[in-house]
């Protein structure tokens, strides 16, 4: 029988303050504190978001280990992601594991966030795991991504976003249309009943397998503004449809870079990861494209979709069993490298 290993993760990369215990690849516990203020804004403010790391992180820690039912001094290692992210966030972050490694005398792990993505598939759910080699999908706020993964600690990005992230041109189309952030989990709510074809906006042309949301984000919004002049009851008449057109070309982007990249890679496995994988169209869609290409798919729990630092643990387990462990002077990366 496997001995017990528990791991502590620490996520703080953005402005969610979360702490998760891992027994082994066994989530025990995964305490996310969400920062409503953001919503005022529509969008993170970096100062605030540090500011409240600050007071959420100890209770976050202190509410996973009593639902995880298990003792600091029982902790094997501290995983914490070091970047990419804000780097008041992840000062916070780091700056308690690295305090509570020095106290507990136990080891730090450091955590590439990204990694924590793409790997989350391999927390023990019972649901089937990638096989290596397979291509990692990263779509969130931050980062829109394709990642030849080889191995566990083997990544490669083959394409990525040479501006804004698919999340961002989900918030900042949302955001047109006059909703809160974060928009996407509103766009996909009211696309359901919408027309994906009722509007039809540009696909960009970009070489390889690099993406680029910007020029798509502003003929959205391009057109809402020349709409809303000449009926300004436009958007609220068509918010369904809006909504599904919009999030119909978001993901035909995505999926058009997916299948180039399974024909220039000869890789047919597939995993998606990072909030936006929460959205319910992506998932329906990469499910349908899989059957249609003889693809294997994978979809994260969606309790794994947004930050959380279950996926940090996991991570932090693969490397404490691998005695890839991190030290003291290690910095926080605003940019980090997969």
């Amino acid at each position: 029988m496997q001995k017990p290993c528990y791991i502590l993760g620490i996520e703080s990369s953005c402005d969610d303050t979360a702490a998760a215990i891992l027994e082994n690849d066994v989530v025990l516990s995964n305490v996310i504190a969400k920062q409503e203020i953001h919503i005022e804004y529509g969008g993170v403010v970096p100062e605030l978001a540090s500011r409240a790391h600050q007071i959420n992180i100890i209770p976050v820690v202190e509410m996973a280990l009593k639902k995880a039912g298990i003792e600091k001094k029982q902790l094997n290692a501290i995983a914490y992601t070091r970047g990419p992210g804000l780097l008041g966030s992840l000062l916070i972050g780091s700056s308690f594991s690295k305090s509570l490694s020095m106290g507990l005398k136990i080891p730090l792990i450091e955590v590439n966030h990204m990694h924590g993505h793409i790997l989350c598939h391999f927390i023990d759910n019972k649901q089937s795991k990638p096989e290596f080699p397979f291509l990692g999908i990263t779509v969130s706020g931050g980062h829109t991504q394709i990642v030849m993964v080889e191995d566990y600690f083997t990544m490669n990005e083959i394409g990525g976003s040479l501006d804004d992230a698919i999340g961002e041109a989900f918030d900042k189309c949302g955001k047109a249309m006059g909703f809160d952030y974060p928009a996407g989990p509103i766009i996909d709510k009211y696309s359901k009943n919408g027309n994906p074809k009722k509007f039809k906006f540009p696909i960009p042309k970009v070489k390889d397998l690099d993406f680029s949301f910007s020029g798509f984000k502003t003929s959205v919004l391009n057109f809402i503004n020349k709409n809303v002049i000449l009926d300004q009851n436009f958007i609220e008449k068509n918010v369904e449809d809006l909504c599904a057109s919009i999030q119909y070309t978001l993901i035909e982007i995505l999926m058009l870079k997916i299948e180039l990249a399974t024909k220039k890679t000869g890789i047919t496995q597939i995993a998606i990861g990072g909030g936006v994988a929460a959205n319910s169209e992506l998932r329906k869609r990469l499910n349908h494209e899989g059957k249609k290409n003889n693809w294997k798919t994978y979809i994260p729990n969606i309790n794994y979709t947004t930050d959380n630092a279950a996926m940090i643990g996991l991570v932090g387990y693969l490397k404490y069993k691998n005695s890839h462990l991190g030290n003291l002077k290690q910095k926080a990366l605003s940019n980090y490298k997969i």
